[in-house]
């Protein structure tokens, strides 16, 4: 399924966002956004400002790829077409949701904007109450003052929305804003390169698109980066404000992006920023680790190599080195849990003090203390398999119940 989504994408002929509309003309599009287009066309190319002035708009429209040899494009429509315009693209849906919740996840307000996509993603963009936010840094008593959400990156993650969402599924972009300080983007459609860290990693641009055409004409147009290092500047953005670092779901055939705005654990924020070595791809990893997120193998070969985590697969955790410099030692106690011996001598004491104990008893007895990393099945094997190791050839403990109800004893 992967690969046929991959071929699609490479093909040229196949891509969506340079569909010609037969019946459209330069007369479905706005004015103002075609004025507001080559505003950003100019800045993008400055040492052309003066030619683009001359420009007819048919020119200028073609020059920009937003349409082709005069002929409207689905893209010409997504970005600059009037709203009356949108049933030309139908079933692709131009839209993007605002919604607000309240700290109980109620919504309190909404509102939908269709095309053009170059003047309403702004309009969106405004919508969002991006407060003031103090914190005190470590070395002074003055607070930092600070925007919640950086505008650089709400802006990408929405263009980034635009131009990676699959309108051939008719979804909608969401952008949902939570009032404890959280923003949550949707748009349909697979994630397109093998991982997030992978784009980290090349901070170039990448090879394949799921809209070529749309994605040229919105770098034509300033709304995204050329050289594709977008998403790692929302990374640095958020770590240098010690923020959460942002926050990629791309299962179930989605991409969905959290931002949190506000500082979640600011003392293991910095101690993390001071760690010798550690780079931006080494905090986005152990930030998956710290939320249970699946790990690629590069990423985890990384951690391993540079003694950052501890664990075996699925279950791994921060390691000691990580938990002493970043003061989370007690933290790392419970993700790793204990030795064998030390659940083994409680059980034994329980049973010296009362006589017998029953799989319930002993469950209560330690489950507290097992990793905290362990999923309840998990927990339940680990201690089934300390009492038949205490129990196997004439061992500590002897089983007097019954299989269904045991009673475990002293030998």
């Amino acid at each position: 399924m992967e690969e046929i989504e991959r071929i699609r994408i490479q093909n040229p002929s196949k891509d969506w966002s340079a569909q010609i509309i037969e019946t459209a003309t330069i007369a479905d599009l706005s004015e103002e956004a075609i004025s507001v287009a080559r505003k950003n066309y100019k800045r993008k190319n400055a040492a052309l400002a003066t030619e683009v002035d001359e420009w007819t708009d048919t020119t200028f429209l073609n020059k920009a790829k937003i349409t082709i040899k005069g002929c409207i494009t689905n893209t010409a429509i997504l970005l600059l077409g009037k709203p009356e315009s949108a049933h030309f693209i139908n079933p692709a849906t131009p839209t993007i949701i605002w919604i607000l919740r309240d700290r109980d996840n109620l919504d309190k307000d909404y509102a939908h904007f269709s095309c053009p996509l170059i003047l309403n993603t702004e309009k969106v963009y405004e919508k969002v109450r991006n407060l003031k936010y103090r914190y005190i840094r470590e070395d002074t008593l003055f607070p930092d003052e600070v925007d919640q959400y950086d505008p650089y990156i709400i802006r990408e993650a929405l263009n980034n929305c635009i131009a990676d969402q699959d309108y051939q599924l008719a979804g909608k972009i969401n952008l949902v804003e939570f009032e404890d300080g959280k923003l949550v983007f949707n748009n349909a459609g697979k994630f397109i390169p093998e991982s997030v860290e992978e784009v980290v990693i090349s901070d170039a641009p990448e090879p394949t698109y799921r809209n070529p055409f749309l994605v040229e004409a919105m770098i034509n147009l300033n709304m995204i980066d050329a050289i594709g290092s977008g998403i790692k500047r929302m990374y640095i953005i958020q770590k240098n404000k010690f923020f959460p670092l942002p926050d990629y779901d791309t299962s179930n055939n989605k991409v969905k992006v959290t931002i949190i705005g506000k500082v979640v654990d600011i003392k293991y924020a910095r101690k993390l920023a001071t760690l010798p070595e550690l780079e931006l791809y080494d905090i986005i990893a152990l930030d998956k680790v710290a939320k249970g997120r699946m790990l690629s193998n590069a990423a985890l070969k990384s951690l391993k190599a540079k003694k950052l985590i501890e664990g075996r697969k699925p279950n791994y955790f921060i390691s000691a080195t990580v938990a002493a410099l970043t003061g989370e030692k007690a933290k790392y106690i419970k993700q790793r849990g204990f030795k064998d011996e030390h659940y083994k001598k409680m059980i034994l004491k329980y049973i010296d003090q009362f006589g017998s104990a029953s799989r319930s008893e002993i469950r209560d007895l330690i489950k507290d203390q097992l990793a905290t990393v362990l999923t309840e099945d998990q927990k339940t094997n680990k201690i089934r398999n300390l009492l038949q190791a205490m129990s196997k050839n004439n061992g500590s403990i002897k089983n007097s119940g019954t299989n269904r109800y045991p009673k475990w004893e002293r030998v």
